[in-house]
């Protein structure tokens, strides 16, 4: 399991050619919970941003992410007529509720397994001084799908 804070900024290279294709730089997935991949800025004159599916990823390790080819990757465009996704960045300190309307805190990161592609656990913060004295909360993933807005996170889960 790894959290996405540790991810971004990872190179992403191709198996097939060991080319440096770009760096992580969200991540992107389902209302159901699941990881569909991993958008990249481009590296280069153009810098093409895209977009690695979870399928064509062959590994993550601590120095960098694998992918089976070039040619798997798709372009932004791509993304958004073929997939229905939230992104890291837009979700990241909204607020999180319980659907009986309890706060749970602020979304700060997400832990999720690379190899099932699956979120595991949602880590929520309380501010800065709240994490000193009482630390960061870890809210286990339910798999049930998230009601998002662009004012707060509706969740179900589990302690």
């Amino acid at each position: 399991m790894r959290t996405f804070s540790k991810l971004k900024g990872l190179p992403i290279y191709s198996n097939q050619s060991a080319e440096l294709l770009g760096y992580v730089s969200d991540l992107c997935f389902s209302h159901e919970g699941y990881v569909i991949g991993l958008k990249m800025d481009g590296k280069g004159i153009f810098k093409r941003d895209r977009f690695a599916p979870i399928e064509a990823i062959q590994a993550i390790g601590e120095h960098g992410v694998m992918i089976s080819a070039v040619e798997s990757l798709l372009s932004f465009q791509d993304l958004k007529t073929h997939y229905c996704y939230q992104t890291y960045e837009h979700l990241r300190f909204k607020a999180v509720l319980t659907a009986q309307g309890e706060r749970l805190g602020l979304l700060d990161d997400v832990y999720f397994s690379e190899k099932m592609g699956t979120i595991e656990a949602y880590e929520l913060t309380n501010g800065f001084f709240a994490d000193l004295t009482e630390g960061k909360k870890v809210i286990k993933a339910s798999g049930q799908p998230l009601t998002i807005s662009k004012d707060a996170i509706v969740m179900d889960f589990r302690l």
